[in-house]
């Protein structure tokens, strides 16, 4: 049983005649007929009993009839459902973001976006760059905002911006206003974030770099944790400067001077190779990438 023989059963029985039912599928009435008969040949069973004055269901022909009439209206439901999810009127969009990008750049762009689509459902899980790399291989978001290494053999990558990690203490931290070194810091002094954080992981790479390891004080994953910590006692942490820009404004905390490193990293917008994007999805990276070209 295929499609367009369950089309001509139900529309013939809808109908009732055959000529009704080819009218309303606009085919001829033989090409109708046949559609039935073959049907009724790969069933063994007679749909409609031929009457002197037109046809009438068989207790088969109904049985059928109720599956199909379900069958048509998911199809008109299905239909409808991808006419508005291609008009950006239904949707859902899963991103995942580490947690830098995921707390001070990406809410923006999700208010901006619910602006012009207020009807995509959109879900933000903020965790970490290789949690965000393994969701996208999961399939359990379809965009990802990153601020470490990542495979980007299996990951497309549009740059979004860079970010400074700095040293930073309290306002009123015995450093605040030193010279330091990267070797002051090394030894169970400063605060890191998790491993598979971004943040972590580029610090890390800094420190290599010029023949140093780090060893942390403390490793937290929540950068919010990680301030207040900074706040509560004398301590040091590497920290995004977009996660502090208010509190050195607030003269809270205060970016301490490490004359021999400086560490940046980029910010990117990543998705699966080889995955189509939704409609909602692909709105999404339209407007990110229309905000990049107004800020350059």
């Amino acid at each position: 049983m295929n499609f367009t023989h369950l089309l001509a059963f139900f529309e013939v029985a809808r109908a009732g005649s055959v000529s009704a039912g080819a009218e309303r599928l606009r085919v001829s009435q033989p090409a109708v007929t046949r559609e039935i008969r073959e049907l009724e040949e790969r069933l063994g069973l007679i749909l409609f009993d031929r009457l002197p004055r037109g046809i009438a269901l068989t207790e088969a022909g109904k049985l059928l009839f109720g599956y199909a009439e379900r069958i048509f209206a998911l199809s008109d439901t299905a239909q409808a459902e991808l006419k508005e999810l291609a008009g950006l009127s239904a949707g859902q969009l899963s991103i995942g973001a580490s947690a830098t990008v995921g707390a001070y750049l990406v809410p923006d762009m999700i208010a901006r976006f619910n602006v012009s689509h207020p009807k995509v459902g959109i879900d933000l899980a903020v965790t970490n760059t290789e949690h965000v790399e393994q969701s996208l291989r999961d399939h359990t978001v379809s965009l990802g905002f990153v601020e470490g290494p990542y495979d980007d053999s299996i990951l497309h990558t549009h740059p979004i911006g860079a970010d400074e990690i700095v040293a930073v203490a309290a306002a009123a931290h015995p450093r605040a206003g030193q010279r330091l070194r990267a070797r002051d810091l090394a030894e169970r002094v400063v605060i890191l974030r998790e491993p598979g954080s971004g943040t972590r992981a580029v610090v890390e790479e800094a420190y290599a770099r010029i023949g140093l390891h780090i060893e942390p004080l403390m490793s937290i994953s929540d950068t919010v944790a990680i301030k207040r910590m900074l706040l509560a006692q004398h301590a040091i942490a590497y920290v995004s400067s977009l996660s502090i820009r208010d509190e050195v404004r607030r003269g809270e905390l205060s970016i301490l001077d490490v004359r021999d490193l400086r560490i940046e990293r980029p910010l990117n917008m990543v998705w699966l190779k080889g995955r189509t994007l939704s409609p909602s999805t692909q709105a999404f990276v339209d407007l990110v990438r229309e905000e990049l070209q107004l800020r350059a």
